[in-house]
């Protein structure tokens, strides 16, 4: 499972399933798409065209994810809004995954550690589910979550786009 966010115009954070055996031919296709001397594939850095080709290529991939989108009525801060979607991703994903991958914001890690110690105790899943924060330059199957919230959190034409890969949505 990789996990990221999205800000701009609502908190989204996506979280995507990579089945164990599709990891490699996934992450071969990210670096492909990656352009060389770019460390990764960011949405919010990336030209018009080149987004519209990144979401359709990740289509093609059929993986699927989940949408976690927090209600800025109910959560005030970013921090609260994490903190919810991580809040119900954790038990949603309790003996679906067995690995979590976030991408590593350096500002937050020391509290998503915290935070998902508890919640996977909570969820009953504390000594199966292995969590870490990675940089998405040293993991490209991070790019899947970033285009998927990037997206989602655009609406329109950008999510009619990439909902084919939308299992699910749950407003937290």
């Amino acid at each position: 499972m990789y996990v990221d966010e999205s800000k701009r115009h609502a908190y989204v954070l996506a979280a995507v399933i990579v089945v164990p055996s599709d990891v490699d031919q996934v992450r071969r296709r990210l670096r492909e798409l990656t352009p060389p001397g770019q460390p990764r594939i960011h949405m919010k850095a990336e030209k018009t065209a080149r987004q519209h080709m990144l979401v359709s290529a990740l289509v093609d991939l059929e993986i699927c994810a989940t949408v976690y989108q927090a209600d800025s009525a109910r959560h005030r801060t970013d921090i609260a809004r994490r903190h919810a979607c991580l809040a119900q991703l954790v038990p949603d994903i309790a003996g679906r995954a067995d690995h979590l991958v976030l991408e590593s914001d350096q500002t937050q890690d020391a509290r998503d550690r915290r935070d998902l110690i508890e919640m996977t105790r909570a969820a009953g899943c504390r000594d199966i589910l292995v969590y870490e924060h990675m940089s998405a330059a040293v993991e490209p199957l991070l790019a899947l979550p970033d285009i998927i919230a990037w997206a989602w959190a655009r609406g329109d034409d950008w999510r009619r786009r990439i909902a084919p890969l939308v299992e699910r949505v749950v407003v937290v």
